[in-house]
């Protein structure tokens, strides 16, 4: 099943359950993800829809950083929420171990030799956890493994 056939599963669900918070949650991910098919005049493939879902995590998390450091808690409990239903749907996130590995075999990969090359790094290691790792984290890796 893809990923745009469960949300519209799960939707449906939650409509039936009267879960109106995690349809409402559903739903604003469904628009995002039919107006770049409106745009791209075409179906998104499971990869562009994992895309999106990545990008509505780190504007959730964004804003909850936020909210957080405004002391709106009210808010913040909301977008923390939303959060969590949109998590549901990406893979299983690595942990900074497998993160720390996945680094060092990319790092021997490309041959970098310093940071002056972290971007032939990023760009080599970003496909691997696509989706499985916050890009923050890698980077952070990256930096610290590389000399």
């Amino acid at each position: 099943m893809s990923l745009s056939e469960r949300l519209n599963e799960d939707m449906k669900q939650a409509m039936k359950s009267q879960d109106k918070f995690k349809l409402s949650t559903i739903r604003m991910v469904r628009a995002t993800i039919k107006n770049l098919e409106i745009d791209l005049k075409r179906p998104l493939n499971d990869n562009e829809v994992l895309d999106i879902l990545s990008r509505e995590i780190k504007q959730r998390k964004d804003a909850l950083q936020e909210f957080e450091k405004a002391g709106r808690d009210d808010l913040a409990a909301g977008v923390r929420a939303e959060a969590e239903i949109i998590a549901e749907y990406l893979p299983e996130q690595l942990s900074e171990e497998e993160i720390k590995v996945i680094v060092q075999q990319t790092i021997q990969e490309t041959g970098a030799t310093s940071k002056a090359e972290i971007g032939k790094v990023m760009s080599a290691l970003m496909p691997k956890v696509k989706g499985r790792a916050d890009g923050k984290l890698v980077n952070q890796a990256v930096q610290q493994l590389l000399p």
